[in-house]
């Protein structure tokens, strides 16, 4: 029996709404040309990328059934969109094709130390949080929701998140991501009460806890929404439920790719959180999916499925000293 098929049932498991496009990665790139010069690369490798994509690829292969919306262009990677999702159990009927913008592309130049990128926004301009039906979201156990613009999105979201709470059954996960604004406003308590799992890197809740504690900031958090969750990358992530932390030290892998490793986490947290499992098996959860989408080039190429997942957590386990055992 699938994850899914142990939820009580609803249309769909997961709503999604956000980001889809592809990520174009060249890895291996210490230096871009100058101009009037061509450089040859080893390789140039073509994926699905966006946050609230990978993040519903991830739900799809773990046996839930999530829908997306969102928008990609009449083109071939609007298409190549399309097939993944629906290759892995992700419904595409609100995913809409623009007649007039292309599928947006995302440039990923990499090596060793670091990544840089050139991004086409594309249809990804067009998203509007205000164009979520609720009836949508009704018919679903669980919304996850990205794309938080600070300021100047800050009322959509506070209003989406009240409706849903008011009109709906409907759990709500939230990653708040990376304010480029800069402003990191305070406003953001003002979410919190409508969230039972907040997401956040540890550069962002430090950034909006305005201190220079992880785990501080997650207390401070945990106070407001019903569970807090700070991802800190290899080091694994600390969460806050009930004004207690609970910590879990993440996997040693030989990463070749970070792109899409916080949705991967989100993704795998989001499962036990459905499957109604203790903290540290959530944290544990996403741990694993963040760990092993790192061990191959794209954002989802390397998220495993059900069964790869639940291999791989019997022969690794984490010790007291947060090393992994096998």
């Amino acid at each position: 029996m699938s994850m899914s098929e142990k939820m009580k049932k609803k249309k769909w498991d997961v709503f999604v709404y956000g980001d889809a496009n592809i990520d174009i990665i060249i890895p291996r790139v210490e230096k871009l040309p100058k101009s009037g010069q061509e450089d040859e690369v080893s390789a140039m490798e073509t994926f699905v990328g966006g946050g609230a994509a990978l993040f519903t690829l991830g739900i799809g292969k773990l046996g839930f059934h999530p829908v997306f919306q969102g928008e990609i262009g009449d083109d071939i990677y609007g298409a190549m969109i399309r097939e993944e999702f629906r290759n892995h159990n992700v419904d595409d009927c609100l995913l809409e094709t623009s007649t007039d913008k292309k599928t947006g592309i995302s440039l990923s130049f990499t090596n060793e130390k670091d990544r840089s990128f050139l991004t086409y926004r594309g249809t990804n301009d067009d998203l509007d949080i205000d164009v979520i039906n609720l009836e949508h979201v009704r018919n679903s156990s669980h919304i996850h929701i990205t794309g938080y613009y600070g300021s100047k999105s800050h009322d959509s979201y506070l209003n989406l998140l009240k409706r849903i709470k008011k009109e709906t059954r409907t759990t709500i996960s939230f990653d708040l991501g990376w304010d480029s604004t800069g402003e990191w406003s305070s406003d953001i308590y003002e979410l919190f009460p409508y969230i039972d799992v907040l997401f956040m890197n540890e550069t962002e809740a430090t950034h909006y806890g305005r201190c220079d504690d992880a785990q501080k900031a997650a207390l401070d958090f945990g106070r407001h929404c019903r569970i807090a969750v700070i991802k800190m990358g290899k080091k694994g992530a600390i969460a806050a439920k009930d004004g207690v932390i609970c910590k879990v030290p993440g996997f040693q892998v030989n990463a070749v790719d970070t792109t899409g490793a916080g949705d991967s986490f989100n993704a795998g947290f989001v499962s036990g959180f459905l499957e109604k499992k203790s903290l540290q098996e959530c944290i544990t959860l996403g741990n694993a999916c963040g760990a092993l989408s790192v061990t191959a080039l794209g954002g989802n190429s390397g998220f495993p499925d059900e069964e790869e997942l639940m291999t791989y957590l019997s022969v690794n386990s984490i010790d007291e000293t947060g090393g992994t055992r096998r």
